[in-house]
């Protein structure tokens, strides 16, 4: 009776410990598949916008030293998702500028206000993903301080000590079972390691803020007059 009644409190402990354990570890899986989720959403959609932008840019400027020029002007420093066939090829240029619209009263003034249109776009997009890639950020950090609690309150090899204390009928004769119980409990947490998400630089590259359209207008005026010139027979969108 007594040996029976042993059975069932240890059983009542095993399965307390394994909900506490498993129930937290799949809270912060959870939480890991929704930033991955996040992620990646975000890298295909507000990744994109950005992309499309600099493209159009790329493309208004033609040359590359304009191009520096611009970089140089707007804060970025760099080139990012640049390609040399971007700026010859008629496909391109046609997908990105579809649906673009312009003002103005020259055929200079279109183009000018183009490349100022097509930038402050730009400074908005860029200013979106900097929040998201803030918020992610923010997210990534919170699940590793789960798993640092995580780890705090369940030690795996602490617990495997005690799951062996609970089952513990005596030593073995041999003096073996120690070595082959602790390479066990070093194989289980092994096993069970909870692993902190992707960083998020892996798939959102860090991109500065923006220098204000207002702040550079006129010199952004003066990169559209220079690029105009390069564009024969004068920039026509699709």
């Amino acid at each position: 009776m007594t040996e029976d009644i042993a059975k069932v409190l240890s059983y009542e402990i095993k399965k307390e410990l394994a909900e506490r354990y498993f129930g937290f570890r799949k809270l912060i899986e959870d939480d890991k598949k929704e930033l991955a989720k996040e992620l990646h959403f975000s890298s295909i959609t507000v990744e994109h916008k950005i992309i499309q932008s600099l493209v159009r840019l790329y493309i208004l400027l033609q040359d590359d030293g304009l191009i520096r020029e611009f970089l140089d002007l707007s804060g970025l420093g760099k080139k990012i998702f640049f390609d040399p066939y971007l700026l010859q090829s008629p496909t391109i240029r046609k997908k990105v500028f579809k649906g673009v619209t312009t003002r103005g009263w020259t055929q200079s003034s279109h183009f000018k206000n183009l490349v100022l249109d097509c930038y402050e776009m730009l400074v908005d997009h860029v200013e979106t993903y900097r929040e998201k890639y803030a918020e992610l950020l923010e997210s990534r950090e919170i699940i590793d301080e789960e798993i640092k609690l995580f780890y705090q309150k369940n030690d795996i090899g602490s617990i495997m000590s005690f799951l062996r204390s609970i089952d513990s009928t005596g030593s073995s004769p041999s003096g073996l079972d120690g070595g082959i119980q602790t390479d066990f409990s070093q194989s289980m947490e092994k096993k069970m390691k909870l692993h902190p998400p992707e960083a998020i630089e892996e798939s959102m590259p860090v991109i500065p803020s923006l220098v204000p359209l207002s702040r550079i207008k006129g010199k952004l005026k003066q990169l559209a007059d220079k690029a105009s010139s390069l564009h024969e027979g004068g920039f026509h969108l699709p």
